[in-house]
């Protein structure tokens, strides 16, 4: 799996001029669910860790209500430098990165992959042949678990969706328990 060195050292595509710290997954190596987001914030960026800013916050305040230890997840992101002014990931830098995301992913064979936002679900859906959809047509995901080919994806709205409108929040907790009871069956 790639090092820390190697995000440092990655120039493959313009967000490294921009970024201070990339960021390397976190999490345990045997996790039953990875969660991939879309990039690091603006507080990831300066702190060097996944979710301390205020989307972390509500993301753990989801795997708590959940019953989602943080010791059994791993957490990454689609793409491992911050996004200027939190703009839209651009395909090529989503192209770039997604070789570190690879490798995370055959590392630590996670039993479900859940993608945070809609980026993030749509990579992997495009990964893992399961087709393309709209950004309308992404809300119909969230929440339902789909498999191709023994893998395990559960989209689910992005934390930071909270900040901008707290109705999300019952079906969010919703989802996270309904997350919970998928891993629990790995065991």
């Amino acid at each position: 799996m790639y090092t820390l060195d190697d995000l440092k050292n990655c120039t493959g595509c313009t967000l490294h001029r921009t970024r201070t710290n990339p960021l390397c997954g976190e999490g345990s190596l045997t996790a039953g669910c990875m969660f991939v987001a879309q990039a690091p914030g603006e507080q990831e960026d300066k702190q060097g860790r996944m979710f301390v800013g205020p989307s972390g916050r509500i993301f753990r305040r989801l795997l708590q209500h959940g019953g989602i230890p943080v010791p059994d997840i791993y957490m990454t992101n689609l793409v491992k430098c911050v996004l200027p002014r939190n703009r839209r990931p651009k395909q090529a830098e989503i192209d770039a990165c997604s070789v570190y995301l690879k490798q995370e992913i055959a590392g630590i064979h996670p039993y479900i992959l859940a993608p945070l936002g809609y980026y993030a679900t749509r990579y992997l859906f495009t990964e893992y042949g399961l087709g393309d959809f709209s950004r309308r047509e992404f809300h119909v995901l969230i929440g339902s678990l789909v498999t191709a080919g023994g893998i395990r994806i559960m989209p689910l709205s992005h934390p930071a969706a909270l900040l901008y409108n707290e109705s999300y929040e019952a079906a969010s907790k919703k989802h996270y328990k309904r997350l919970h009871t998928f891993i629990q069956r790995r065991t």
